[in-house]
């Protein structure tokens, strides 16, 4: 590879990780190609990049990125799955793409500036999607004023309920 490719792949892996939100690095020694493609395959399908890389142009690529944590890590053979939108896409991905072959090896992962261990990438592939986890939050902010009305109006309730009981009494001792 020449000088002028290799900074053109330095350049659009940086540009990549950049970008990303989360991203894993992977040894897939002894995969074949068909179950590559299979992989390559299943993790575009859900707009992550999965791109085998050499360590010295990941190690350029990754510096001055959230992704240079992921250097002690670059020895032997990697490649790497970038997401951009929600952080556990690739995970999920791997680790079910792990259960049927377990050639492949997930050896880290970052989550915006922090290094993730592969039980770590394995624990945020078991976290629901993002929009799940959206609305449960949405739906517990949205309880709090909600239970807080009931007890208010509670209050309130109760109150009319002694007027109406000392309205009444006073109408019966008249």
């Amino acid at each position: 590879m020449e000088r002028i490719q290799k900074e053109q792949v330095v350049s659009e892996l940086r540009d990549k990780l950049q970008r990303a939100s989360a991203a894993i690095l992977t040894d897939f020694k002894g995969m074949s190609v068909a179950e590559m493609s299979e992989l390559r395959e299943a993790l575009a399908a859900q707009e992550v990049d999965y791109q085998v890389v050499k360590n010295t142009l990941m190690r350029l690529a990754s510096r001055d990125t959230g992704m240079a944590v992921l250097e002690p890590h670059l020895k032997g053979t990697n490649a790497i799955a970038v997401g951009y939108r929600d952080p556990s896409v690739p995970a999920k991905i791997l680790k079910k793409f792990n259960k049927t072959n377990e050639k492949l090896k997930i050896k880290a992962g970052v989550l915006g500036t922090r290094l993730l261990s592969p039980e770590q990438v394995s624990t945020l592939a078991e976290l629901p999607p993002r929009e799940e986890l959206l609305a449960k939050l949405l739906g517990t902010l949205n309880a709090v004023p909600t239970g807080f009305v009931t007890v208010l109006s509670g209050v309130i309730r109760s109150f009319i309920g002694v007027l109406a009981a000392v309205k009444q009494k006073k109408e019966e001792q008249a």
